[in-house]
């Protein structure tokens, strides 16, 4: 690395000047008690002195200590990616100690960073492994019981290639959730924005999951009749599947015999929030931060076996965030939870 220095002359000026001060004081003493004062050898005294100091302590500053200075900077490989590498490095002290701490600062803060990103992949890593062991294990353990020697009884045969068909479509669906978040991630997953009635959305997701959530006695329903369409501009594709995983999450944790309730507010002139309240179990203040992260789960024990592939929170908010809106979520432990999102109301301005 070549560092390229950019010179001040605020050190030798001075300190030449403070050489010629005293220089010139003590030769105007001398001359006044020893020999004839002359005010033309004092002048060209203190030139003299100033100027042969400067260039002293210049070049012995250059050579001796920023030549020291450019070696360290040489030597130090983490510089190559700093905002050193295309800049001048100024000679000037202060503002050297200010460039190099701002840049100790800014890569302490870079290291920090890299150490989250590597306990978070250390853990997305481990999750994604988990979450494929255990369906694939399960197809295994149903073929090979089949190749051992139960293939001839056709109840057997038929019951554990079912479940190998299952376990065979869990893993299908944790594929495609990973594809659908690493395209949000990105940006390549297009929306296609069309006006819809948010309400009958809600209500045709209600009676895709009735039956899931008759098996826990759990009752769908909104928080009030709505006898007017509320029109959205959104994906309504998306949009679907932001409140079926919401409701089917609100299911999966809720209690027996309660309730999922949808509400739709304006906020807004051109702002809609769509909230789901449940009163399930509810979440503890530590683990909301990290709801939305991908395959991370609240609880670590036994959540894995209400299914699912772990990132329907973390899809949720992808899409939320594609469409450049917000979402909330607010839960008291023991009590239930609310996830809530908003949405931008249709051209037309339609009233609630």
């Amino acid at each position: 690395m070549n560092v390229t220095f950019k010179k001040t002359y605020r050190f030798a000026v001075k300190s030449s000047l403070y050489i010629t001060l005293f220089s010139t004081g003590l030769v105007s003493l001398l001359l006044y008690f020893f020999l004839t004062f002359s005010w033309e050898f004092v002048l060209y005294f203190a030139v003299s002195i100033a100027a042969f100091s400067f260039f002293v302590i210049q070049y012995r500053v250059e050579h001796f200590i920023y030549r020291r200075v450019k070696k360290i900077y040489d030597d130090v490989s983490l510089l190559e990616s700093s905002t050193f590498r295309n800049q001048p490095v100024t000679t000037d002290m202060a503002t050297l100690m200010r460039e190099v701490k701002k840049f100790a600062s800014d890569k302490k803060l870079e290291i920090e960073m890299l150490k989250v990103r590597e306990e978070y992949r250390r853990e997305f890593l481990g999750n994604v492994s988990h979450e494929l062991k255990t369906p694939l294990f399960t197809v295994q353990g149903y073929l090979s019981t089949l190749l051992d020697g139960a293939m001839s009884d056709k109840t057997v045969r038929k019951k554990y290639l079912e479940r190998a068909e299952k376990g065979v479509e869990r893993l299908i669906h944790i594929v495609q959730d990973l594809d659908m978040i690493t395209k949000l991630e990105v940006g390549d997953l297009n929306l296609e924005m069309t006006d819809f009635d948010i309400i009958k959305l809600i209500q045709e997701v209600f009676d895709l999951l009735e039956m899931e959530a008759s098996k826990k006695d759990i009752l769908l329903l909104f928080d009030m009749r709505y006898n007017k369409p509320i029109m959205v501009r959104a994906d309504q594709e998306k949009i679907e599947q932001v409140i079926i995983n919401l409701i089917v999450n609100s299911i999966k944790y809720g209690k027996d015999k309660g309730s999922t309730e949808v509400s739709v507010e304006s906020i807004t002139d051109d702002k809609v929030i769509v909230r789901i309240n449940d009163n399930g179990e509810g979440i503890e203040k530590q683990h909301i931060s990290r709801l939305f992260e991908r395959f991370y789960r609240v609880d670590k024990s036994g959540s894995r076996d209400a299914g699912g592939s772990g990132l329907g929170l973390a899809i949720v908010k992808h899409i939320i965030e594609a469409h450049h809106e917000k979402i909330y979520v607010e839960s008291q432990f023991g009590t239930g939870s609310e996830f809530s999102f908003t949405l931008e109301k249709a051209p037309q301005r339609y009233s609630l």
